[in-house]
């Protein structure tokens, strides 16, 4: 028998890369197929297609089909809105070289030979356009597309995200991963939010559900690309005046983010072990007893008798019942975490969820998938793109609901183990799909079910869910945390985790995730000296009490209680939360803001200063709604930092008689109980007393802090009932405070409230008006106020409804005010 040799040459090894993996270009687009309303198709070389759908004169629907097949396998998981302007039509301009379409607001030129498309604003300036002559490039099923990349350009977004807030010069995947204690660089993690921005006042989400990649020109300073490997090729090309205009346009696109329950802005502690009825009424008493605030007590997985039964341990909880009515009565809410498999081991379920083929199954076998689980032993993953497990799902977690339990938080839904080096799970087969398209928005499926069947079984109560795995649109059912945080090698040496945690959490934000929370303490690590780690701790704690959803949750039986961290640490840390709790009006308000409009509450300093170039590159502080700016202290045992301060006039809220000019950077002292955090000039700040929950006091006070400046301001107050859905039929009571200075006084103007389905309870306005000086004459709708020691204007100040009267507070000049909520126009007058 004749041996045959084969010579593999470089040659032949560029032969065969030609011949199979050939990339292919879209070189020529020269003829309107199709042309009807807002949408017009452009043929290409090679049967391919463009079509370009104009949802209003901003905002372009772009989807290349380089087989010239306009198909999918699913509607969109994300977007529900793309009718911005129902009757919006455009006309096509075609000369020789290439077709034009003018809106009002943009001028879209699209080149015949080379093809491209290029997109001017009304005053011909280039906002985005394709790459040369390759604007689309092909290969097998996956596609890429190349945009032109300017020296100025700067990029943020993607969601929850590690590493720097600009993404320029850096490359990024989207393929949820379970990424315990990951590194300040590590991507991807468990979310995928594929909508960036741009500085040039753009934005696109690029709305495909593959393991889809973006280069922000790490590989080239000419261009910048997003590709995917497969699927149909489909972004949104959205257009504003500023970046909040944009983040709009993709909040209508793919939904409001829905409100939480107001006492789920309070504080709350869990644990990896906190899953017993003994400890959780230990943890709950702590509390009141050291009289530090808490809304909400966690447990982790290892509540449930067996993944995922949705009954209670019996070995751990004597009667969850009682102990869910006896934590209610003293303010408590309770949240238990749900995993989205069945164990083996709870057989019965098992094999009922198996029989009526509720799991993804195995492509190759046909039977249900054998997933390996962290715990509990291998198990199904239930597959909740198919309808029929919707109504079964929530039969199951109303259980605990009808106990007592006020909601869920969804942890494992990457689904967990099943990262990009785990290729087996590609062989999940979904009902909607296989797992390589299903694989990023599995939580969200997850994420749906659980809120629409709590809300299906629960009518007009607000839902409580908070996610660590989830894909775009995620905001019209879910809330969202970090996930798995810390350093796990090193517990004390988490300083960058947690100083990366701050763009983790502002990039979250921009991509619909308002409502965050980062693992106060860092999820990963033995803490094994509480003394040493107590700094590291406290500091964690002051940058998570900014952030919508607090809570302090660590791995295993790792107490993260402030209490334990020596009675310096549970000082400041009480401080740190009394400071939460009495902002939670401001911060409420703000919830609101974000249910309409998309805009995070955490935010970073570009998107109220985008001219400003300094914060483009600012990662560490952040503004808290538009009038605090907070720059947490990140380096460890440091006395003092430097911090950023934008243009307008600024006030240290730790020292209020302290002003420095914005557009420069200072010197800041950063003692451990001290929070850098300062206040615009003419700021208006809703406040509440100090209370153990949310709502404990009957017919509170509603503060108001006032930093009058030489400019007229205002603030309009938010209220609403804080448990239903209402807010989503605007039920809610709104009062638009005023403060005008004069040249002899400075008046404060209450309005009458717009109220629509709700009002506020009988009640004082109580006034903090920061002054330069003692004032003269106070008056109230044209009548002196009498001054009175302030703690006799203190004393029943949630009782009396009837006293109005004034003191001042001479050395620290501060204007303290009571007089009865009226519900009509007041007007006080503060001469100076």
């Amino acid at each position: 028998m004749k041996k045959i040799q084969l010579i593999i040459t470089p040659v032949f090894l560029l032969f065969f890369a030609l011949g199979f993996s050939q990339e292919n270009f879209s070189s020529e687009c020269s003829e309107i197929l199709e042309k009807e309303g807002n949408r017009v198709v452009f043929g290409c070389d090679a049967g391919a297609k463009i079509s370009l759908e104009f949802l209003d004169a901003k905002n372009i629907k772009f989807w290349y089909a380089p087989n010239g097949k306009f198909e999918r396998n699913n509607e969109s998981f994300a977007v529900i809105d793309e009718k911005f302007d129902p009757g919006f039509s455009i006309n096509v301009d075609e000369s020789n070289a290439a077709f034009e379409i003018f809106t009002g607001d943009l001028r879209v030129v699209v080149e015949k030979a080379p093809f491209n498309v290029k997109i001017f604003d009304k005053y011909q300036r280039l906002v985005m356009g394709d790459f040369a002559e390759e604007a689309y490039t092909t290969e097998g099923t996956g596609v890429t597309a190349k945009k032109i990349l300017r020296k100025d350009e700067q990029f943020f977004g993607l969601g929850e995200k590690t590493g720097p807030l600009n993404r320029r010069g850096n490359s990024y995947t989207m393929w949820n991963s379970d990424k315990p204690c990951y590194s300040d660089v590590e991507d991807p993690l468990y979310k995928s939010i594929p909508f960036f921005l741009s500085t040039y006042n753009y934005g696109i989400f690029f709305d495909n559900t593959y393991k889809t990649q973006f280069d922000f020109g790490e590989s080239s300073e000419e261009h910048f690309s997003f590709s995917a490997p497969d699927g149909p090729f489909i972004y949104y090309f959205l257009y504003g005046k500023n970046h909040k205009e944009v983040i709009g346009s993709y909040t209508k696109l793919t939904g409001q983010p829905i409100m939480p329950p107001n006492w789920a802005l309070g504080f709350s502690q869990s644990r990896g072990m906190l899953t017993n009825e003994k400890l959780t009424r230990q943890i709950a008493r702590e509390y009141r007893e050291r009289e530090i605030p808490n809304d909400i007590i966690y447990q982790d997985i290892g509540w449930v008798d067996g993944l995922q039964s949705f009954d209670w341990r019996e070995d751990r909880y004597d009667d969850p019942e009682k102990m869910l009515t006896d934590l209610a009565e003293d303010g408590f809410k309770v949240i238990i975490s749900q995993d989205p498999v069945v164990s083996q081991s709870t057989e019965g379920q098992w094999k009922e969820a198996d029989g009526k083929g509720y799991f993804a199954l195995d492509e190759r076998t046909g039977k249900s998938y054998d997933m390996p689980w962290p715990w509990g032993g291998n198990a199904g993953v239930v597959d909740f793109t198919k309808p029929e497990v919707a109504d079964w799902w929530g039969e199951l977690q109303q259980k605990p609901l009808d106990d007592g339990v006020k909601g869920f938080w969804t942890d494992m839904g990457e689904p967990a183990w099943s990262n990009e080096e785990d290729t087996d799970r590609l062989h999940m087969k979904h009902h909607k799909g296989m797992h390589n398209e299903i694989h990023n928005v599995y939580g969200l499926e997850w994420d749906r079910v659980v809120t629409e069947q709590f809300e299906k079984r629960n009518p007009n109560q607000r839902v409580f869910q908070m996610t660590r795995a989830a894909y775009a649109g995620m905001q019209r059912y879910t809330f969202g945390w970090s996930g798995d945080s810390g350093n796990g090698s090193d517990v004390t040496a988490g300083w960058e985790n947690l100083a990366n945690q701050i763009p983790v959490g502002l990039s979250a934000g921009l991509g619909l995730i308002p409502f965050w929370a980062t693992d106060i303490s860092g999820y990963c690590g033995d803490i094994e000296d509480y003394g040493e780690f107590s700094e590291l701790y406290v500091r964690w704690l002051q940058f998570g009490i900014f952030n919508p959803l607090s809570r302090a949750h660590h791995e295993g039986n790792n107490a993260v209680e402030p209490w334990l961290f020596g009675e310096e640490a549970e000082k400041i840390s009480k401080a740190a939360i009394e400071l939460k709790y009495q902002l939670h009006p401001y911060l409420y308000t703000y919830s609101r803001e974000a249910y309409d409009t998309g805009l995070p509450i955490m935010r970073p300093l570009f998107l109220e200063y985008p001219t400003d170039e300094k914060t483009y590159e600012i990662d560490e502080q952040f503004m808290f709604g538009e009038e605090f700016l907070v720059a947490p202290v990140v380096e460890e045992g440091i006395t003092f930092t430097q911090i950023y301060l934008p243009k307008g006039e600024w006030i240290d809220y730790n020292d209020p008689q302290q002003k420095f000019s914005g557009e420069q950077f200072i010197d800041y002292d950063t003692p451990l109980d001290r929070i850098p955090l300062f206040v615009k000039a003419g700021a208006i700040i809703p406040k509440m007393p100090v209370m153990p929950y949310i709502g404990a006091m009957d017919n509170a006070p509603m503060i108001l802090e006032i930093f009058p400046s030489n400019k007229a301001s205002e603030f309009t107050i938010y209220e609403d009932d804080g448990t239903t859905n209402g807010y989503k039929n605007d039920e809610f009571s709104k009062t638009k405070i005023e403060a005008v200075p004069g040249a002899s006084a400075i008046s404060v103007k209450i309005n009458t409230p717009e109220t629509s389905g709700y009002e506020t309870e009988e009640r004082n306005f109580w006034l903090e008006v920061h002054l330069e000086e003692e004032p003269g004459k106070i008056q109230l709708n044209g009548k002196e106020l009498s001054s009175k020691a302030l703690s006799e204007l203190k004393e029943n100040w949630n009782s009396d409804f009837n006293e109005e009267g004034h003191s001042f507070d001479k050395e620290n000049n501060i204007l303290y005010l009571k007089f009865p909520d009226t519900k009509k126009e007041q007007l006080i007058e503060i001469e100076k």
